[in-house]
């Protein structure tokens, strides 16, 4: 069916009125093969539903030698001392209203564990199509999906990966129910699924605390609303990119998350926009990536900051990365957040009006990856 779809498909170099988008978007979906698909039957030029132009990539690095690296906090410190603690909250602090990004070493997972995850990520997407077929969806309510692009009708450009999502908490399922593919020893095994979950969680629930300390709040305050309690594990496959130059592997975009964990591969990728430069996130062996999303921009009425990033496609692949997106589950969709009070006064008024969980998981789905959630929550556009 992929090999199919490469004949259907328009190549970037052909530029004449035959294109139709839509059209396209379509015969590529209905492959359910993916980008890897269209890899494995050996294009060399990607389609022009990929293409993005050099000009709106942007592709400029920051030079060696004013090289930006975000904070590396060492989760070893916090229990020694209070004043290893406090120094270990106000890196955080400054992480959160610097960066937006910060990175996370002894953070309690074993390598082994990093490991033997990126390792199931990538047999699942390596797996037969015909077995992954069966799984592919754009229903994000379904507790395991298999798809490419879940904006694929909605955004501008399509990414160069693939991914499948599985929502860990909260679990609405027997982990016996799962599909084979994630419980066969020779796939993706349900068992360190599970595992890298309830770890991530634990890790969630303490950046939680200490993200609550940095505010000036009680330890317990983000958790105690609940910014901790749904988990989606989504695990991105980036394929390798016959022309990186005109695609891109993730769009330039902020996450609707409180926070996001992100564990990365070695080939790297990942940027971020700090002061009008793309800065290299590049992967250290062990750590996790955490980033502020917007939700929890919104509740610190933008004290913390969640910031535009990226991963630009490459010819070197594949890339794997699992993205642990902490927001609340499809259940809270009545639930209101809006700027945390102790953090609103005369001086510091709210930035932001109230929304639903619905209502803000809506319009992040409805624009596609890329454009700005929060700007719509604004109280001057409280209309919109």
């Amino acid at each position: 069916m992929a090999v199919a779809a490469t004949r259907i498909l328009t190549p970037v170099s052909k530029a004449d009125g035959s294109y139709h988008r839509p059209t396209e978007l379509k015969a590529f979906d209905d492959t359910k093969s993916g980008v890897k698909g269209l890899v494995d039957a050996g294009i060399t030029e990607i389609p022009r539903i990929f293409y993005q132009p050099p000009e709106s990539n942007d592709s400029g690095h920051v030079s060696d030698e004013t090289q930006i690296h975000i904070p590396m906090i060492n989760l070893d410190h916090i229990g020694k001392t209070p004043l290893k603690r406090k120094y270990t909250v106000d890196r955080i602090r400054e992480a959160s209203e610097k960066f937006g990004f910060f990175q996370l070493i002894n953070h309690g997972i074993p390598v082994s564990v990093l490991e033997e995850m990126k390792d199931g990520v990538r047999r699942f997407h390596e797996q037969e199509t015909e077995l992954k077929k069966q799984y592919y969806s754009r229903n994000l309510t379904k507790p395991l999906i298999y798809t490419s692009n879940f904006d694929l009708y909605s955004a501008p450009t399509t990414n160069w990966r693939d991914a499948f999502r599985y929502i860990s908490v909260p679990s609405s399922h027997n982990p016996e129910d799962l599909p084979e593919i994630c419980r066969g020893s020779s796939v993706l095994c349900r068992d360190i699924l599970m595992d890298y979950s309830k770890r991530v969680m634990e890790i969630g629930k303490l950046v939680f605390e200490l993200l609550s300390e940095a505010l000036g709040l009680n330890p317990n305050y983000l958790n105690g609303v609940d910014c901790g309690e749904g988990l989606s594990l989504v695990c991105h496959y980036y394929p390798p990119c016959p022309q990186p130059n005109l695609a891109i592997g993730t769009s330039e975009h902020t996450d609707n998350s409180f926070i996001t964990v992100l564990l990365q591969d070695h080939i790297g990728g990942l940027q971020i926009r700090h002061e009008n430069n793309w800065v290299d996130i590049p992967p250290v062996a062990g750590a996790l990536v955490v980033n502020i999303g917007d939700l929890m921009q919104l509740i610190t009425n933008d004290k913390f900051r969640s910031v535009k990033h990226r991963v630009l496609a490459n010819k070197e692949g594949p890339r794997v990365s699992v993205a642990g997106f902490f927001s609340p589950p499809v259940l809270s969709a009545s639930k209101v957040y809006g700027p945390i009070k102790e953090l609103v006064s005369e001086e510091t008024p709210a930035i932001y009006r109230d929304t639903t969980i619905g209502e803000f998981n809506t319009q992040f789905h409805s624009k596609g990856i890329g454009t700005s959630t929060l700007q719509q929550f604004k109280l001057s556009q409280a209309h919109i």
